[in-house]
């Protein structure tokens, strides 16, 4: 009797009728608690609680965020990546899933998770399994010392940088493990790469921020952004040009980007270390490498560009122009504000929806009035991330952040598509005949001119 008029329910209706289920009683539990006096001792109690664990709670929280900013991090990049190379060739890119293309990496995730989960004959389980996890957790650890915005960071270390470095090498055991225990020569033989190659680059990477380190005189970087306020003639690109070079070619490598990509060189060793994974655990590597391709522009941006300080400071402009969007008392407009919010809506969704449905033969109303909603939508996103952006200093830094960072991600994409792979020999000659002299001689320039430079002003 039961299952009849639950057969009968559309499929949105067999969502939304156990949701309003337990919504109702849920309901019903608050005004119980709230009559009853339960509820409010309760959330005493929870506040209590809370306050008495506060470091406990901003790590819980900081750790649920930095991985849940992981995984998208990687599909934008992942569509990014698709979507520029398509253009650089001349074509369309992904442009069937979703507007514009834009679910197309999402569904690669899926499909991911949908492949079976393969194990070799002959490998070392309990390693096979391990190595994608280690690569993946050393690319979300070093996210916890990145400094997005004022006051936005997991952790503010004294020593940050030399923990981004310790925990970022971490990755290359877990190529190691990946590529010795999938028992394939090819597999392997891209594991060898990726230690001779991480641990060649690892010392031109590190040499060249140590003249940064001694102009800031900290490893904290959330100081080293502190100390390039101000103009963009303050970050650190300008005092160090070389070092900035430096960084970036051996970041390259570090990500096993191309030109660099050596160790999954597909026209050479198939896939390399991930020669032998499919699956999920395929899925691990995959992901790890675009989110190490964010890590290494947001620490680019951190070290050089000025992190998520503007290149000029517009605060002194806006305020003289008496157009602060902090300064609206949104609360004092009361009832005007209430009634706005009911009216202008729906006569902006009819206005926007207008030019689609004249221009647009084939377009029904209700659909013009469906994109007309959605550009209403973006419209007032767009205001209210201005209004944010220029009220609160957090919103503002994370925008530049973000900004510079994938300015660099798209630098990234754009060598993939435009340089060709080097041989191993040039690769490991560059790092040893040519970087790390680069990155020594910068170090020693730098701590001559520190001294010149005090020496005048003694």
């Amino acid at each position: 009797m039961v299952s009849r008029p639950w057969q009968r329910l559309s499929p949105a209706g067999r969502v939304l009728l156990p949701l309003g289920v337990v919504a109702g009683g849920l309901g019903v539990v608050f005004l119980g608690g709230v009559s009853s006096g339960i509820l409010p001792n309760l959330w005493s109690w929870v506040y209590e609680a809370l306050s008495d664990n506060l470091p406990l709670l901003r790590f819980v929280v900081a750790a649920t965020a930095v991985l849940l900013f992981t995984v998208p991090t990687a599909f934008v990049i992942i569509y990014l990546e698709m979507k520029v190379i398509a253009l650089q060739n001349l074509r369309l890119g992904p442009n069937r899933q979703g507007p514009w293309g834009v679910l197309a990496s999402t569904l690669h995730g899926f499909k991911v998770l949908a492949k079976e989960d393969f194990t070799p004959t002959g490998a070392d389980v309990p390693v096979f399994t391990l190595a994608p996890v280690v690569v993946y957790l050393a690319s979300v650890m070093s996210f916890l010392v990145i400094p997005f915005a004022p006051g936005l960071f997991a952790q503010d270390m004294n020593l940050a940088l030399l923990y981004f470095f310790a925990v970022g090498g971490l990755g290359v055991v877990g190529l190691m493990m990946a590529g010795w225990s999938s028992f394939n020569k090819y597999s392997l033989l891209g594991a060898l790469r990726a230690a001779a190659q991480i641990i060649s680059y690892e010392i031109p990477l590190t040499l060249s921020v140590v003249g940064v380190v001694m102009l800031a005189g900290t490893l904290s970087l959330n100081t080293i952004v502190h100390q390039q306020s101000g103009s963009f003639l303050d970050w650190y690109v300008f005092r160090q040009p070389l070092a900035a070079v430096i960084f970036f070619i051996a970041a390259t490598a570090e990500g096993n980007r191309t030109p660099f990509d050596l160790t999954e060189a597909d026209s050479e060793i198939v896939a390399g270390f991930a020669t032998e994974y499919s699956g999920m655990r395929f899925g691990f590597f995959f992901f790890a490498e675009y989110v190490n391709v964010f890590i290494l522009s947001a620490l680019t941006v951190t070290l050089f560009l000025g992190g998520w300080n503007a290149p000029l400071d517009l605060t002194p402009v806006w305020q003289a122009l008496g157009a602060h969007p902090g300064a609206i008392d949104l609360g004092g407009l009361g009832v005007g504000l209430l009634i706005a919010l009911l009216v202008v809506p729906p006569i902006l969704t009819v206005l926007l929806a207008l030019p689609f449905w004249m221009l647009f033969t084939r377009l029904r109303f209700w659909q013009a009035l469906g994109i007309g909603f959605l550009c209403f939508n973006a419209l007032v996103g767009a205001a209210v991330l201005i209004w944010a952006a220029f009220s609160f200093d957090a919103v503002m830094g994370l925008l530049w952040f973000l900004g510079k960072t994938y300015v660099f991600v798209v630098i990234f994409v754009w060598m993939r598509a435009t340089l060709p792979r080097v041989r191993i020999d040039q690769l490991m000659g560059f790092a040893w005949k040519w970087l790390l002299p680069a990155s020594l001689a910068n170090l020693f320039v730098t701590a001559l001119a520190i001294l010149v430079i005090a020496q005048v002003r003694g």
